[in-house]
């Protein structure tokens, strides 16, 4: 996650309080997706960024996650997101959003 995108997730997590924020992630592999779970949850593990040591502990899901895709108008979803449901790993994409949720997550529902 960039600088820039680390910040913008800082200062809403500040003023509208970190229980009420979703960050909601796309990116193509379960390693990146991870990675930045990571950093809005346990904070930015290159240290490079503005949630370097900020734990904000974030509810974070994937794109292609059934938890959001049940929150989206479903020809919505498949006009924006099915195709990349078939050239993704979404298991292993799953898999990793919910391991760094259950290790990071301080508003798990």
């Amino acid at each position: 996650m960039d600088l820039e995108n680390q910040q913008r997730v800082k200062d809403a997590a500040e003023k509208y309080g970190a229980e009420n924020i979703v960050v909601v992630l796309g990116a193509a592999e379960a390693e990146a997706a991870g990675l930045a779970a990571e950093t809005v949850t346990a904070g930015d593990p290159t240290f490079a960024g503005p949630l370097a040591g900020v734990e904000l502990g974030l509810r974070v899901y994937h794109a292609v996650e059934p938890e959001f895709k049940a929150e989206v108008d479903e020809s919505v979803y498949e006009d924006q997101i099915g195709m990349m449901e078939m050239v993704l790993d979404v298991d292993e994409i799953i898999e990793e959003m919910k391991n760094m949720r259950e290790q990071f997550c301080k508003f798990n529902d």
